[in-house]
Parts: C-alpha cells; sequence; structure tokens
C-alpha cells in the first residue's frame, strides 16, 4: 500500500495496493506513507453490488468503520494507532475470506479526497 498526493478519483489523495488480488485466509498488509501528512489503512468488506469508493460519509468527515477487519496505523508498528507518519510504515496481519474488500484511510477528509481501493480476495 502507498498513501501519497495525486488526483485519482478526482481527490486529492490515493491508496494504492501492489496487488489487486490475493489468496483467502492469511494476508498481510506492509503500509507505506508515501505522503506528507498521516495516513492509516483500514480493511472494510464490499457487499455484493457496493462500489469501491461511495460510502457515506458522517459529520466527522469519516465512513463508519465499526465492521472493519484490521488496520495499519501504527507508525513502525502493527495494527492500530494515531496513523502512520510521513515516510514511515506499519502493517498488519488478518484472516479473509473469499470477497470483495475496501482498503481506506479514514481519516477526517481522506476518504473523500480519494484514498481508497479495492483489493479482491480469492
Amino acid at each position: 500500500m502507498n498513501g501519497s498526493g495525486g488526483m485519482p478519483h478526482g481527490g486529492a489523495m490515493r491508496l494504492i495496493a501492489e496487488h489487486a488480488t490475493a489468496k483467502h485466509g492469511t494476508v498481510s498488509f506492509f503500509v507505506t506513507n508515501g505522503g506528507s501528512v498521516n495516513h492509516e489503512m483500514v480493511i472494510l468488506a464490499l457487499q455484493d453490488s457496493q462500489i469501491v469508493g461511495t460510502r457515506a460519509l458522517g459529520g466527522d468527515a469519516q465512513v463508519d468503520e465499526t465492521s472493519n477487519l484490521g488496520e495499519a496505523s501504527n507508525t513502525c508498528g502493527v495494527g492500530s494507532g494515531a496513523g502512520i507518519l510521513p515516510g514511515a510504515s506499519g502493517w498488519v496481519t488478518v484472516s479473509l475470506a473469499p470477497g470483495r474488500y475496501e482498503l481506506v484511510c479514514n481519516l477526517p477528509g481522506h476518504y473523500a479526497a480519494g484514498m481508497y481501493t479495492q483489493i479482491t480476495i480469492t
């Protein structure tokens, strides 16, 4: 994963998955922040007809992540924290079933700015 500046999806930020697919079971994500502000990566399941980038934003400019399957938001560490600092990395290992997943940065305003991507687990 790489969080950085750019203009995909009409936003000012982006989240890129090095691989668009992975095999089901244990999946590890190594997340590097190539941007200039803190970022994170949260794993959310996509429903059958749900389109990546279309989640509703709350009043806090974030999407609902109560059903998240894991996140990398700890600078130079595993799991959740206060965000990955610019130039640093974090990681998370989770067990994923076959399906589609949306990887998002859920810091305020980042999802709306284009920080999301899809990964398919086969």
